[in-house]
């Protein structure tokens, strides 16, 4: 159940970004949020309503520490759900900490990282996961970035998940209704239909899954592995495709020994390129360890970008290569580099992008192309993407519940146990949105957030 905010402290944090500014705000919540501004504050506030804005000054000892705003906002209509006060100052350092120190002094304290939005769940202005959207969102780099975290900070998984957990809570209900009649030997759940409840259970939560690797990848960059042979042009795309000479280029072979990542953002994706050692047997250790990077890095990649002398190489020696080294069914951009030099055209294969990076050609092309190879091997629900580690691991958790519950009802065991199951599924899902959740929890959840926050 959710705390009563009166059981609360007032607490106090600078919420704006660290650092000198033109302006900066800090934030007051709690019950006496009110008395306590207005003991440093040139106006009165008892008759103040809520949605107010005031005119004043921050006054220490009849001497004016600044000309500020105080907005007013009165429990519950306010982001925490008690009496909160903003004032918006002038952005220096010593006037944001005067402040700070002039509230604490007249009995507020300064907030734990995330506590105000820890609070804003407590009060049951928002759920669990609407508050992470919130890190989410101030933390989104990118316009798909943002675009899930609104999603999610307007409850799009929080009302999926509760339809979801509500149906369950009822079917379970009615299984543990059946033990007090067992004796009578009374059905009240009918099973038929239970099944097919579970079945659609599962199939949403795979779905649910599998957005993870969409959402997890536009949240931290879609990582994009550039690989191939020695003096393919690797880092000569990456320089191209950055407007920027970041990585040496060389004709000698082996000169990219270790990783080189860089960002970009292509139709409001971020996209992490990632430039890599040649692949190529060598007797130099430093370069073996580089090579043995670059594998690594591609079985951890979301793309790879499979570039080659179309010059040098065969059409069988690039499938052996990528067959032997893009495993796990990665999703592959193949370039066929220096096209210019090629003498026969039609021996290039038809999958194969064919260009001339050295003449800086087809770049708009090349960035379409990642893109849309991203885009198109990853699940996209219109209404729902996961995007956070915890929201997906608890989903892992429920499925295999759901799949011992299947596994249950056709094996007919007794009510009981397919109850037990259930109620490990509603425990699961609940702990997402925070109908089910521990002080352990909490503390790891918020954290992460930033003080102010």
């Amino acid at each position: 159940m959710n705390t009563v905010s009166k059981n609360f402290d007032t607490i106090c944090a600078i919420s704006s970004p660290p650092g000198v500014g033109g302006i900066s705000i800090i934030r007051i919540s709690g019950l006496e949020a009110f008395s306590i501004a207005e003991k440093i504050f040139s106006k009165s506030l008892n008759k103040v309503k809520g949605y107010q804005v005031i005119y004043g000054e921050i006054i220490e000892n009849d001497q004016i520490i600044d000309d500020v705003i105080i907005t007013i906002f009165k429990n519950p209509q306010s982001f925490t759900g008690e009496n909160i006060v903003e004032i918006n100052c002038h952005g220096s350092s010593f006037i944001q900490q005067k402040i700070l120190q002039l509230l604490i002094k007249n009995g507020a304290r300064l907030a734990l990282p995330g506590e105000f939005s820890k609070r804003a769940f407590l009060n049951g202005k928002l759920d669990l996961s609407q508050t992470e959207a919130i890190a989410d969102l101030i933390n989104s780099k990118s316009k798909a970035a943002h675009e899930i975290a609104i999603k999610q900070l307007k409850g799009g998984i929080s009302s999926e998940l509760k339809t979801l957990r509500n149906k369950l809570i009822e079917f379970a209900s009615l299984i543990e209704l059946e033990l007090d009649f067992s004796e009578e030997d009374v059905e009240f759940a009918d099973r038929k239909h239970l099944n097919e409840l579970i079945q659609y259970l599962i199939n949403h939560i795979v779905q649910l899954k599998k957005s993870f690797q969409y959402g997890n990848a536009i949240k931290n960059g879609v990582t994009t592995v550039i690989a191939g042979r020695p003096n393919a042009g690797k880092s000569t795309l990456l320089n191209n495709i950055l407007n920027e000479n970041r990585a040496i280029v060389s004709s000698i072979a082996g000169t990219t020994r270790d990783t080189i990542e860089e960002i970009i953002t292509i139709n409001g994706i971020d996209f992490r390129l990632v430039d890599t050692a040649g692949i190529r047997n060598t007797k130099d250790e430093i370069e073996k360890i580089g090579v043995q990077k670059t594998l690594d890095k591609i079985n951890q990649s979301s793309i790879v970008i499979y570039i080659y002398d179309s010059s040098l190489l065969s059409k069988n020696e690039v499938d052996n290569d990528l067959s032997k080294y893009i495993k796990n069914k990665v999703p592959c951009l193949v370039i066929a580099n220096k096209i210019d030099l090629v003498k026969n055209y039609k021996e290039i294969s038809e999958d194969h992008f064919p260009t001339s990076l050295i003449k800086n050609n087809n770049l708009k092309e090349i960035k379409s192309l990642i893109y849309e190879l991203f885009v198109k091997n990853n699940v996209q629900n219109e209404s729902v993407v996961i995007s956070n580690m915890r929201h997906f691991e608890a989903l892992e958790l429920a499925y295999k519940e759901l799949l011992k519950v299947q596994k249950g009802l056709s094996n007919n065991i007794p009510g009981d146990l397919i109850a037990m199951d259930i109620r490990q599924v509603l425990q699961h899902i609940g702990t997402i949105t925070g109908d089910i959740s521990s002080d352990e929890l909490l503390g790891n959840i918020f954290a992460n957030f930033c003080i102010g926050k």
